[in-house]
């Protein structure tokens, strides 16, 4: 795992600290840190449920600030990893996606056309 992605897992603790017992958890199991596992199964249904919710709507304009970042990083391994679990799961639930798209930057929303049609979705 490179540096920036060390950053990401960090820096989405940071705005999801309730995941931190599953974080560890998930650690100790496998025995090292597994990103996409990581993403997809502690980080994404955090944000999908505050997504459904939309009332934290400062803390979802901060991770889709964050998103857009990320989408602009030219850290190759990070994209790759942010658009395999992120993007493609906000895709998952088309209801999901169009709240999410609320807090989208212009490239964020590209990189999820694009995992889309990566996956055949469109």
């Amino acid at each position: 795992m490179n540096k920036k992605s060390e950053e990401f897992l960090r820096i989405m603790l940071d705005f999801l600290p309730s995941a931190d017992d599953a974080y560890r958890k998930s650690i100790a199991d496998y025995g090292e840190v597994l990103e996409t596992v990581i993403i997809e199964d502690i980080f994404m249904p955090e944000i999908i449920k505050l997504l459904s919710e939309e009332r934290n709507i400062n803390l979802l304009e901060n991770i889709f600030k964050y998103f857009e970042e990320l989408s602009n990083d030219e850290d190759a391994h990070l994209k790759n990893i942010f658009s395999i679990t992120v993007l493609e799961i906000l895709g998952n639930d088309r209801s999901i996606l169009g709240t999410a798209q609320k807090y989208m930057g212009t490239k964020t929303i590209q990189l999820q056309i694009e995992a889309d049609r990566a996956l055949g979705r469109i």
